[in-house]
């Protein structure tokens, strides 16, 4: 991981590394495509006497393999190597984007094979995701992170304002299968940029975790975590409400506003172009603002862009109001992405993040599915003001629920417990483990460590431990047992070897700064 911290900090700044400006300008190209195949598919189905659901479909089918896959994904990108990861399921999406075109050329794509190929791609997606969400620490400093979480919402909302439009154009000349070229075309230009760039080996990574073991250690970390929950809560209460804009912006051009599919693009670009532009903003933002008040000024924004979308007839006011949206999208996004990366050790970033993007896509395509079957039932007015309603809510939620600055954590691993000697030699897959650690306590201080270990507690359960208990010594009452239970001997040992964080010392340096003496360890194998 990049270490230098002297590097100005601007919302370019990442791009001076060389290996993320390449890769980053790839998937920037796979973005483009990405948005293109959306509006291709999206309009292949405006025209179905069940469109309203079909289309908002659309984007479930994008987003719903993320729910099934991405924390397996996640684990496998901790366990195994990135690069040809990412470039092995690029290359399965240039076979997907293919058959697409072929069977869409052919006039052989009925909406249930449409569905079932953009779900395939959407699992593609979700192998990709975690990993390359995980590879960005290793690229750019710390400091920058924000900066390349800035630049992935760029990415990400420049290929929003640019794919739909030309998708748009491509549409109305050639047909939709000239899209869908495109985008498979966009994969393998990805697959040969991570081809090209030489990823360091990580000469200290030891053993590989095994696979449902990584899974199940992802699932702890997130669970134990409570900055990571109060995350994942500020990303659902904003993603829900808000994805009944995507779900259903195709209707409002086609039906409300008469537009063909370059009018469609050009109400994506709009809010594509203030994504970009609230992105660019963004560092000066963070200059003046908290994040926590800039979480809460985009849901006001997305708010009145919302009800703007179910009173206004004029194609012009809804290409303005398009704008703001965008920049307040790409503010809460950014920001939450941003936190996430910063708070994430590297064991388990991969895995963090993917839970992320399950949060995330949830949101996304379950709220799509939702606001489409409203506005089949209803009509597109109420769903945007229903919508808007929930967007409001979680606006206001943002001071009782508010995101923790986390820019001050230390996540750099610390491997400060000594290896343990035993007498015997377990094998690394014995277990259960118990660890016991006997602290001797004064009873003026006991009250105080008692507080101390319920963030030792939180500590030991994030990195391993499945059960953990403090107890008191019947006969010695002035000891009090820390015990708590690992799967197997291996975890308790990556618990020693760098699981650990700066973070996670300080809290065991504050619970043993209270007792008298250093503890004693014993650990306790399962019998034969």
């Amino acid at each position: 991981m990049a270490t230098s911290e002297s590097a100005p900090r601007s919302a370019w700044a990442p791009l001076r590394i060389a290996a993320f400006r390449n890769l980053w300008i790839a998937l920037l190209a796979s973005n483009i495509g990405t948005w293109m195949q959306t509006v291709g598919a999206q309009w292949l189905l405006v025209d179905d006497p069940n469109a309203a659901t079909l289309v908002a479909l659309v984007q479930t089918a994008s987003t719903l393999p993320i729910l099934l896959l991405a924390l397996p994904a996640g684990a496998l990108a901790d366990t195994f190597d990135k690069r040809r990861m990412l470039i092995a399921v690029q290359l399965g999406q240039v076979c997907v984007g293919a058959m697409l075109t072929a069977l869409t050329a052919g006039d052989l794509m009925p909406p249930a094979l449409l569905l079932t190929l953009t779900f395939a791609l959407g699992a593609g997606q979700a192998m990709v995701l975690p990993a390359w969400q995980a590879v960005i620490p290793e690229l750019v400093p710390r400091a920058d992170l924000p900066s390349a979480s800035a630049l992935g919402g760029i990415s990400q909302n420049l290929a929003r304002a640019v794919g739909p439009a030309v998708a748009g154009l491509l549409i109305a000349r050639t047909g939709v299968a000239a899209v869908f070229a495109l985008n498979a075309l966009s994969f393998a230009v990805f697959a040969f940029v991570l081809w090209r760039w030489k990823h360091p080996a990580d000469e200290d990574a030891g053993d590989p975790e095994r696979f449902t073991a990584a899974v199940r250690a992802g699932g702890r970390y997130v669970r134990h975590s409570p900055v990571v929950r109060r995350i994942l809560l500020r990303a659902t209460l904003f993603v829900v409400p808000g994805s009944a804009l995507w779900a259903l912006l195709p209707l409002v051009a086609s039906r409300r506003l008469g537009l063909g599919p370059g009018g469609y693009g050009a109400l994506l670009g709009a809010m594509g172009v203030g994504a970009v532009a609230g992105a660019l903003v963004l560092p000066r933002l963070r200059r003046v603002m908290s994040t926590n008040r800039m979480l809460f000024a985009a849901g006001v924004l997305y708010t009145v862009v919302l009800v703007a979308l179910a009173a206004v007839p004029w194609e012009a006011v809804i290409l303005l109001v398009l704008l703001p949206a965008g920049a307040a999208w790409v503010t809460v996004l950014s920001s939450i992405n941003a936190a996430m990366q910063l708070f994430l050790p590297g064991w388990v970033r991969a895995r963090g993040l993917s839970v992320y993007q399950i949060a995330f896509a949830a949101g996304l395509g379950l709220g799509s599915l939702l606001w489409g079957a409203l506005a089949q039932a209803t009509s597109l007015e109420v769903s945007y003001v229903a919508a808007a309603g929930l967007m409001a809510l979680g606006a206001a939620t943002v001071p009782l629920l508010p995101l923790r600055d986390v820019s001050g954590f230390n996540r750099d691993p610390a491997v400060y417990w000594p290896m343990p000697h035993l007498q015997l030699e377990p094998h690394p897959l014995a277990g259960p483990v118990v660890v016991t650690v006997s602290y001797a306590v004064s009873p003026d201080r006991e009250a105080e460590f008692i507080a101390a270990m319920r963030a030792v507690r939180r500590s030991r359960l994030r990195t391993g431990a499945i059960r953990w208990g403090l107890f008191r010594e019947g006969e010695r009452p002035g000891r009090l047992v820390e015990m708590y239970q690992v799967p197997s001997w291996d975890e308790h040992l990556r618990q020693h070897s760098g699981r650990l964080t700066g973070t996670d010392q300080a809290i065991d340096e504050r619970a043993r700064a209270l007792a008298d003496g250093p503890p004693e360890v014993t650990h306790l194998l399962p019998a034969p």
